[in-house]
């Protein structure tokens, strides 16, 4: 057993392991492109290793895809085989790791809550239960989770960053934005932080201000990996369509968001969907690029990895006239919310259907239904798990719905009142 970083510890004999572990560990903080390769050197250099195994396993998981859930569960497999010799921290994470794969989220963040309380220097915790809030949408955990080990890690950009966010999604603007600027003066490379100050200026509608900073960072990105560099991106794009420099926005989808997009991978797919219906809802002809984005979610039809992303796959879907998928999917919705875990059930059954019929009809300009499905679910699309910002989407396609419905009724009683 030997120290790591923060005076953690780890159950192994190898240093080429601890070294890889920290290497990994460092990458997902910063949202680097080398995460995966580290984890695996770790395995390579300990097989037997429950630790690397475990945050292989997460790792695995967070990519939000069926093939990787598999290799996911071949290395919790392996961790299992050797779970009596570990530490209480080690076998936490497996416990939170396995519970994530089960998808039964209420335990796996009482485990990672449990990591955090008794080892409050075990940032990679704090950042896993983080996810698990952002995709339950529950903002307050984001902030409390990570707030409650500021003392234990002061001085940390890192986590500043993971605390700025959850204060701007809690709209306590003015303290995201100070805490998030004091760590890129510890650290100007740190994209989480870059990530945090930006929101904050678009929820404040400050959105030149908002692509000047952006793009003073945008040299630190080439090392993030796909889904920050493209959803970084993202964020500039939607400043720029927000003050209506529509050239820009399609430049940055075709150069940036889906042009070094990781194609398969679920985040950056999501990102270049959203982007497209926000343009379209802005009546922008988007040309082909729809149809660039749908060749690749077939194998999304019966995943479900998160509700909020399967809104948009269902959307891009009807969009393009795949309708025969469209429903496919939309059934095979209704039998994944029937058999989830109960913590899943009622959000998939009350909130995330009705928003998949109300995409569905919206796409194929079915307005009228549109607009009846999502009104009354408008007070809970936080349940849908991410960002403010990304789920101003779904309102935005009810306001669409809800402005048509307005327009053609006017003409149908103007053409009723020339007709009689």
């Amino acid at each position: 057993m030997l120290n790591v970083v923060q005076g953690l510890t780890i159950t192994t004999n190898s240093l080429s392991a601890i070294k890889a572990i920290n290497a990994y560990t460092e990458q997902c903080l910063s949202y680097g492109n080398r995460a995966e390769a580290c984890i695996l050197e770790a395995i390579a250099a300990d097989p037997a290793c429950v630790l690397a195994n475990t945050f292989a396993a997460a790792y695995y998981l967070s990519q939000e895809n069926a093939k990787d859930a598999k290799l996911a569960n071949s290395y919790l497999l392996q961790a299992r085989k050797n779970f009596i010799n570990i530490n209480e921290r080690e076998r936490l994470h497996l416990l939170a790791t396995e519970a994530w794969a089960e998808r039964k989220i209420d335990q796996a963040i009482a485990h990672c809550e449990e990591i955090v309380t008794r080892y409050p220097q075990d940032l990679l915790a704090v950042q896993q239960a983080q996810y698990h809030y952002f995709y339950t949408g529950n903002k307050s955990g984001l902030t409390s989770v990570a707030g409650s080990v500021l003392d234990a890690n002061a001085g940390n950009h890192y986590l500043m960053g993971m605390i700025a966010f959850g204060l701007e999604q809690s709209n306590h603007l003015a303290q995201a934005e100070r805490l998030a600027r004091f760590a890129l003066e510890i650290n100007r490379a740190d994209p989480w932080a870059q990530h945090a100050v930006i929101h904050v200026m678009e929820t404040q509608g400050r959105y030149l201000e908002g692509i000047t900073w952006m793009e003073s960072f945008a040299d630190t990105w080439e090392s993030c990996n796909s889904m920050l560099y493209t959803h970084n991106w993202w964020h500039v794009a939607l400043s720029y369509l927000a003050i209506g420099e529509i050239r820009h926005v399609l430049s940055l989808f075709d150069r940036h968001i889906w042009g070094k997009a990781t194609k398969r991978s679920p985040k950056d797919q999501v990102g270049a969907i959203s982007l497209l219906l926000r343009l379209e809802l802005s009546g922008i002809d988007v040309g082909d690029r729809w149809e660039q984005v749908a060749h690749y979610l077939f194998e999304r039809i019966h995943e479900h990895s998160l509700p909020f992303q399967d809104l948009h796959y269902i959307y891009a879907l009807a969009r393009t006239n795949r309708m025969d998928l469209a429903r496919e999917m939309l059934f095979s919705m209704e039998s994944y919310a029937h058999d989830a875990q109960l913590c899943h059930q009622k959000i998939w059954r009350e909130v995330a259907l009705p928003a998949a019929r109300g995409a569905i009809a919206h796409a194929i300009c079915d307005y009228k239904k549109a607009r009846k499905e999502f009104k009354p679910i408008l007070t809970r699309l936080q349940e849908l798990g991410g960002s403010n910002t990304q789920r101003q989407l779904f309102e935005q396609i009810f306001d669409d719905a809800h402005r048509e419905v307005i327009i053609n009724n006017h003409y149908r009683r103007n053409y009723e009142a020339i007709a009689s």
